[in-house]
């Protein structure tokens, strides 16, 4: 068995002297797909940017076996990527410049390279390469916000809260993108609400109340659960 790509060990985060997330501990293997569910105010957007960098926390992460790079620009250098709940995307520049952007630590090559193979994964964006993100639609926007990620070549993914304001059909269409970003070596950590539908692509699930792992296991075990199929899946389990 190989060894995890990322562990987390007993995470703490605070925000002054409130802490919001309480010791979680978390594994993701190469090429698999971990999602943590919980409610809104659960700690998962806090735990993602602890993981990525962008707010200090104790504990360890640890990132291909060894402790993860103390900076962001590390940590993205060593091919960790985070798309965040708001997309964060260049809304008066192009599609393309947007894109360009996330490839920067790349050769002019490898941009090349990466570009054709955001544009085979979605082909919207290359029929919109000039036109200017602000005016994409939601769905649109996040697919630019996945393919700027991917143009960093990422060896982990994190993607927080993807379906957020998409219309379902479109939430279906960009999560079996994300199932099939494995089939290319990448590693995803999912952040979702939705949890039915993250359930339905992951290998493992972490359950989140108030920055606590309350439940873990393989995402079937957890959706298969009438408790948390009542509590969190909008209905009782099949």
């Amino acid at each position: 068995m190989s060894a995890p790509l990322l562990e987390l060990e007993n995470i703490h985060v605070a925000y002054g002297h409130t802490e919001v997330v309480h010791g979680i501990s978390l594994k993701l293997d190469p090429g698999s797909i971990v999602t943590v569910i919980g409610a809104n105010g659960a700690g998962k957007t806090t735990l993602l940017n602890a993981t990525m960098g962008i707010v200090p926390s104790t504990g360890a992460i640890r990132y291909d076996g060894k402790p993860a790079p103390r900076t962001l620009e590390g940590r993205v250098a060593q091919g960790m990527c985070l798309v965040p709940e708001r997309r964060e995307l260049f809304t008066t520049m192009t599609v393309a410049d947007n894109l360009e952007l996330g490839g920067f630590l790349r050769t002019a090559d490898q941009r090349r390279e990466a570009l054709a193979d955001v544009f085979r994964l979605f082909p919207r964006l290359e029929e919109r390469r000039q036109q200017i993100a602000g005016t994409l639609s939601g769905g649109e926007r996040q697919m630019l916000a996945l393919g700027r990620a991917l143009m960093s070549r990422p060896r982990l993914l994190m993607l927080d809260e993807p379906s957020l304001g998409l219309a379902p059909k479109i939430v279906a269409e960009i999560l079996a993108t994300v199932s099939d970003l494995r089939k290319s070596g990448v590693s995803i950590l999912l952040v979702e609400q939705n949890a039915r539908a993250a359930l339905e692509i992951a290998d493992y699930a972490y359950l989140v109340e108030l920055g606590e792992v309350k439940r873990a296991g393989p995402a079937a075990e957890l959706a298969a659960d009438p408790k948390l199929a009542e509590t969190y899946l909008g209905g009782s389990a099949e």
